[in-house]
């Protein structure tokens, strides 16, 4: 069995609020470099992917999504014959 969750309508209810729609811009304009690793637009591949997308990049106001997953049985080796995923979804260029 498989739930699929738009995302687009909840992006919509997200930035509905005016207070909402600055956030994604956080990491440009309201942000302190010092040169340490705060946040996830300090690492290398932040900076990478604005390199090989310029387009993408150029927008501070483009969301930057990370996915994570977690519980698979590849192999059927355990005692359960299926296999639940579970699947996190998060926006990485909101304020911590």
């Amino acid at each position: 069995m498989c739930w699929y969750l738009p995302i687009i309508p909840r992006f919509k209810k997200l930035f509905a609020n005016g207070d909402n729609t600055k956030n994604p811009t956080w990491h440009v304009d309201g942000r302190k470099v010092d040169g340490l690793l705060k946040h996830p637009n300090d690492s290398p591949q932040w900076k990478i992917v604005n390199l090989l997308f310029l387009d993408f990049g150029k927008d501070a106001r483009n969301l930057r999504l990370g996915l994570a997953s977690d519980g698979m049985n590849h192999f059927g080796n355990l005692s359960t014959n299926h296999n639940s995923w579970s699947v996190l979804l998060m926006i990485c260029n909101l304020p911590p």
